[in-house]
């Protein structure tokens, strides 16, 4: 089971939307269900997937040293990506991830679905939940 905030999959599929008939291929990561304020009624340790990376962060650094700095630290276990073609599965040439987030036009709820590494459908869960406000230290 794959568990996700209602505002992360609302800005997936409205990005997914813009982008047609390109596809879109982010990084996502997860934020403890321990760490949100409101109690969501599982185990504390279980990772809701809470925000993603724009595509490229990070590029630059990666081409020349071959070191991924556009990936938070312990974080980026899961990918999204848009299927403009409308096939709601995982393809041979996707970016795999531990769990990828696959979504087909018209990019609703109705349009997207969960994967594992490989390929098998997992149960997706949207959260009406916020992760906790995170800021810059001074």
């Amino acid at each position: 089971m794959i568990h996700v905030t209602r505002d992360l999959l609302t800005v997936l599929l409205h990005h997914a939307a813009e982008r047609d008939p390109t596809a879109v291929n982010l990084r996502l990561s997860a934020t403890r269900a321990g760490e949100f304020d409101a109690d969501l009624g599982m185990d504390p340790e279980t990772p809701v997937l809470t925000h993603f990376t724009l595509e490229g962060v990070g590029g630059s650094v990666n081409a020349v040293f071959g070191v991924d700095l556009g990936t938070p630290a312990g974080r980026g276990g899961a990918r999204f990506l848009s299927h403009p073609t409308g096939r709601l599965e995982l393809s041979k040439t996707d970016d795999l991830a531990a769990v990828v987030l696959v979504a087909v036009p018209p990019y609703d709820d109705d349009s997207v679905a969960a994967f594992d590494r490989a390929g098998d459908g997992l149960e997706l869960v949207v959260l009406d939940a916020t992760p906790p406000e995170e800021s810059v230290p001074e």
